[in-house]
């Protein structure tokens, strides 16, 4: 299979450069006020973004060149220790509570979201495992249910942070997996009523999760409250039409929208560069997910087709609970949009991820 390799897909790279490219400016445009306002310094947040994208790309550049079979050997550790982490951060003294959640490892404003590292994980080890040839998932007790138990292990763990976007995002990306696999319909919908039911009773267990569905359903209830923040998005979104105000012309960056830089930085944008701007983005996205899931059905064994799989859902529920959320389609969860939100593990884990996708690409026929 070696002997086969050949350039990287032309489409997925240049659409990982320009999303990061656009994210970088845009980073810097909406992260501008608040980096003087907190920090003294209007560079603040695209500095660190710099320094990220340094370290995403050399760690782009290294799996994008490295045969991904060596993956396979490292699927199992590496799920152990995501799991580790994941208990670390959950104990007081090590895990460090930011926004209201103890979702980080660290010192001071340095650290690593452990939730991160276990989406990538998780795809890894679900590949090697779904990929075996004696490994049948058609059949619900020993086929369905122990991978889906796995899933389940680390989700209630990032909930307990509690993160439910990273864990939905995780969980997608998984259970898209386990459908490609060959999972009867019947058996994933019978258990989709049941994650339908045990999702309701843990919004119902929170006060703040029901209270961002009421304001998602009517954010005009708590216009100052739980509505706020989606207010302030679609006041942002509104006023760019089709050409946007001007790139750093945004209003709403002005301590309106909370957070411009990460969670809502597609807000900025659509109003900065307007429908076009938001357009072009949309179609990168999509040249990404459709390219790699070309690669996927491409490739000449089962894991490397899982993971090309897990890769691609990874990026396309991400992109789309962080649009649906911005522009008030989706309950607020707190997620990023890939290559473009400001972040460091996110980044970083999202540009090692997209090497792998690359170096597939490599191998697809």
């Amino acid at each position: 299979m070696n002997k086969s390799r050949h350039a990287p897909d032309i489409w997925i790279l240049m659409a990982i450069l320009s999303l990061l490219l656009i994210g970088m400016v845009m980073v810097y445009s909406a992260g501008s006020v608040l980096g003087f306002r907190n920090y003294g310094d209007s560079f603040y947040f695209v500095k660190r973004q710099l320094l990220f994208a340094g370290l995403g790309l050399g760690a782009m550049f290294v799996t994008a060149n490295t045969d991904y079979l060596v993956l396979k050997r490292f699927a199992r550790p590496a799920l152990i220790l995501c799991f580790i982490l994941l208990v670390m951060v959950l104990i007081p003294g090590i895990g460090v509570v930011r926004g209201g959640a103890r979702s980080w490892l660290g010192i001071s404003s340095f650290g690593i979201q452990p939730s991160e590292f276990m989406k990538m994980g998780m795809i890894l080890f679900l590949a090697n495992w779904l990929g075996k040839d004696d490994y049948d998932i058609s059949a619900f007790t020993k086929g369905l249910l122990p991978p889906l138990a796995l899933i389940g292990s680390a989700f209630a763990l990032i909930m307990l942070q509690p993160d439910l976007g990273t864990g939905t995002v995780m969980f997608g990306a998984a259970l898209m997996m386990i459908f490609t696999a060959g999972a009867r319909m019947k058996h994933l919908l019978s258990l989709g009523f049941l994650g339908v039911v045990g999702f309701a009773a843990l919004v119902a267990a929170a006060p703040y999760r029901l209270q961002r569905i009421t304001a998602f359903l009517d954010p005009w209830s708590d216009p100052l409250g739980k509505g706020y923040q989606i207010i302030q998005s679609l006041y942002a979104i509104g006023p760019g039409g089709l050409g946007g105000l001007g790139l750093g012309m945004s209003r709403q960056k002005y301590s309106y929208v909370p957070e411009p830089q990460t969670d809502f930085i597609f807000s900025i944008l659509a109003e900065e560069l307007g429908f076009i701007g938001g357009l072009i983005v949309l179609v990168l996205f999509l040249i990404l997910i459709w390219r790699g899931m070309k690669v996927a059905m491409s490739l000449p064994d089962r894991f490397g087709s899982y993971l090309a799989v897990g890769i691609v859902c990874m990026v396309a529920v991400q992109v789309i609970i962080n649009i649906g959320v911005v522009i008030g389609l989706m309950p607020v969860t707190g997620i990023t949009l890939p290559l473009i939100s400001y972040g460091g593990s996110s980044l970083t884990l999202m540009l090692t991820a997209l090497g792998i996708l690359l170096n597939l690409s490599r191998y697809a026929r």
